[in-house]
């Protein structure tokens, strides 16, 4: 059965008596630590080296010193935003009997001067009072991100490492083919096998060859678009291999229900299972908030308008999930879904592409319920179970 969370404030009941506090303002070479321990009335502050060890004696110490006070901590809680550093300190002080939390940097209220202050020690303070109020139970303080285990997070790898190689051999091919229209030649396609051996055949409209600079320039690129290809061909071969070694495994099972729907492939139920269908969402309104795929209204007194999509969740799925929406309607043309969007879009001039973002909205959420209840939207068409 699915375990739903509620990441917006603390279930847990906070005793200030027994509980430090500490917020990390991480930076590339220096982490800064804010805490709040009981029993002392000062609120310390200490920079450190980028170091895992140097903060676990910090906290350690700062328990002592609690302890002298005569208070004594049953809680250690350890706060910072998400950024590239990612979640493994997180887990790794979890390890260690300490409830790390990571939050979500644009859920923290700041000023909006101009040109405010902004020092690593005042967004530590910022930092502080935003988690002090979630940890009261308070909503709309700050928003915590659920921390991935290191076989979730490696699981995304490969449908996000194609998508990087498939967009770096898009932009190669493209170079190739400015560098052959600034020659004036046009119709010749560098993605063919025999591409290379038709280069010195090739002639500008003066009748001249390709200069040798761009010639050994083009070569050096069909070289790296046929690695790049074989690199992405070995990522799908091992995605089958690992579905045929273990086909009922929790994601695997349902990348295999979700590809079962004519028009969705394996690369993108792939991707909609370990970027948004594996997490615990509360609702319908959860999953879409998820994927950007909500407005932003723009209300005061009188004005009314939407200012567009939010853009505030997972950019991978909102680009796949549109494209995926246009799929949908060439390949589920008699589905409730695409005949709602044909009624809405067939007389109304200049709503296709508002309509197909609220389309998506529309497809992830019935992909959602068919995932982890079973309910197949309304005249989908499937492909039978292997």
């Amino acid at each position: 059965m699915q375990t739903l969370n509620n990441l917006s404030r603390s279930l847990i009941a906070l005793e200030p008596a027994s509980t430090l506090i500490a917020v990390i303002e991480m930076s590339l070479s220096s982490w800064l630590v804010a805490g709040i321990v009981p029993g002392i009335e000062r609120q310390p502050l200490k920079k450190l080296a980028v170091d895992e060890s140097a903060l676990l004696r910090l906290l350690h110490r700062w328990r002592e010193e609690a302890e002298k006070a005569g208070c004594r901590i049953e809680r250690i809680v350890v706060a910072f935003e998400a950024g590239r550093d990612g979640f493994w300190l997180a887990r790794w002080l979890k390890a260690r009997s300490i409830e790390a939390h990571v939050i979500h940097a644009a859920s923290v209220a700041v000023s909006r001067e101009h040109r405010r202050a902004k020092t690593d020690r005042l967004d530590a303070e910022l930092l502080k009072r935003a988690f002090l109020g979630w940890l009261r139970g308070e909503r709309n303080h700050c928003k915590v991100v659920a921390i991935p285990t290191l076989k979730d997070e490696d699981a995304k790898r490969p449908s996000r490492e194609r998508e990087s190689l498939v967009g770096e051999q898009s932009r190669i091919v493209n170079r190739m083919k400015a560098a052959l229209i600034r020659l004036g030649i046009r119709g010749f396609n560098p993605k063919l096998k025999r591409a290379a051996g038709r280069l010195d055949g090739l002639r500008t409209p003066e009748g001249e060859p390709i200069p040798p600079n761009t010639l050994a320039e083009l070569r050096r690129d069909m070289e790296r678009r046929r690695l790049i290809s074989n690199q992405i061909r070995q990522i799908e071969e091992a995605r089958l291999k690992h579905f045929e070694q273990a086909p009922n495994d929790g994601p695997h099972a349902m990348v295999r229900l979700l590809a079962r729907v004519i028009g969705v492939g394996i690369e993108t139920a792939d991707m909609l299972v370990h970027e948004v269908l594996s997490r615990n969402m509360h609702d319908r309104r959860a999953i879409a908030r998820y994927a950007g795929l909500t407005g932003s209204p723009d209300e005061s007194g009188r004005k009314r308008r939407e200012k567009g999509l939010a853009r505030s969740g997972n950019g991978r799925v909102r680009r796949g999930m549109v494209q995926l929406a246009w799929r949908f309607l060439t390949y589920q043309k008699e589905s409730a879904l695409a005949q709602w969007y044909r009624a809405r879009t067939e007389n109304a001039r200049g709503a296709r592409k508002p309509m197909i973002v609220a389309l998506a909205r529309k497809l992830l959420i019935a992909l959602w319920r068919f995932a982890w209840q079973g309910v197949v939207p309304d005249g989908v068409v499937l492909r039978p179970a292997q």
